[in-house]
């Protein structure tokens, strides 16, 4: 006999809690991009990041999890996803994916973003760089603008492949090993949401709800493995990586992108999605 895991459905409260979790990572990931720069080493941006969640009253949920010794991952070039912070120093035309979270409350919230340091317009970043970040970012967006109408979750896998197979040039990858989560009362809980179609439903999306969603492409293939760290994945073939990410809540009255400072209008808004505030009941 097959078991489900349950579902963990918020109330508007608990939401509330999450957004201000979200809201305390966003600023962080902001200053943690701003400061990103070459000659910067990955364990600088990592202390960054601990001290202002921590002048905000929250706490990281990244260390110790699972023996994680971060508080964010710092993920380079063709480090896909779970790059441990250390004395590693960016350089010019690196790729770099951060992606973290935070606690407010006991309730979580888990966003992750790319940058490319330097600029191809400037000869100092490679545009296929470029372009591999700006495809994953419009297709995390893409996912959550299904997540704002689909019945059910699969619907967002759907979504997310179908604008990655719709970008003309180069082919990118779209790992199917590392998906997104529910998020809440823990960082990680059901359902899985996919990257790419299943061809299964998946759980059905209620009032209450909140996943993150985050697609991972590759300028190759989607082949990965795990360092001697026990951590760090990369790509089988050296290719380039990028994640973006955002936790998403579901509420009576629509969608709230939780770990975006407008709750997603700048970008869902020109998709046909109108994001409404978690209500105050």
């Amino acid at each position: 006999m097959f078991s489900r895991q349950r579902i963990e459905l918020k109330t508007p409260e608990q939401l509330r809690h999450m957004d201000a979790a979200g809201s305390v990572l966003a600023g962080a990931l902001d200053a943690v991009v701003a400061a990103a720069a070459p000659g910067m080493t990955t364990g600088q941006l990592d202390r960054l990041f601990a001290a202002f969640i921590a002048e905000r009253g929250a706490t990281p949920n990244f260390l110790g999890y699972y023996g994680f010794p971060g508080t964010i991952c710092t993920s380079v070039n063709e480090e896909v996803v779970h790059g441990i912070p250390g004395e590693r120093e960016l350089a010019v035309g690196d790729v770099l994916t951060v992606d973290a979270g935070c606690i407010i409350s006991g309730w979580h919230s888990d966003s992750a973003r790319t940058v490319v340091l330097g600029s191809s317009a400037q000869g100092t970043a490679d545009a296929g760089d470029e372009r591999l970040s700006a495809i994953t970012r419009g297709a995390m967006w893409a996912g959550i603008a299904a997540f704002a109408e689909a019945k059910h979750i699969g619907e967002v896998g759907e979504a997310v492949e179908a604008f990655v197979a719709s970008q003309a040039g180069e082919r990118l990858g779209i790992l199917e090993e590392y998906v997104g989560h529910g998020i809440g009362s823990a960082m990680h809980m059901a359902p899985d949401v996919f990257n790419y179609a299943t061809g299964h439903r998946g759980a059905r999306i209620r009032p209450g709800m909140a996943v993150a969603i985050e697609p991972m492409l590759t300028r190759g293939g989607v082949a990965t493995r795990v360092l001697d760290d026990d951590w760090t994945v990369v790509t089988e073939d050296g290719a380039r990586a990028s994640q973006w990410e955002h936790s998403v809540a579901c509420h009576d009255d629509g969608i709230w992108v939780l770990t975006a400072h407008d709750g997603g209008a700048s970008e869902l808004e020109p998709l046909g999605v109108t994001p409404t505030p978690i209500p105050q009941r």
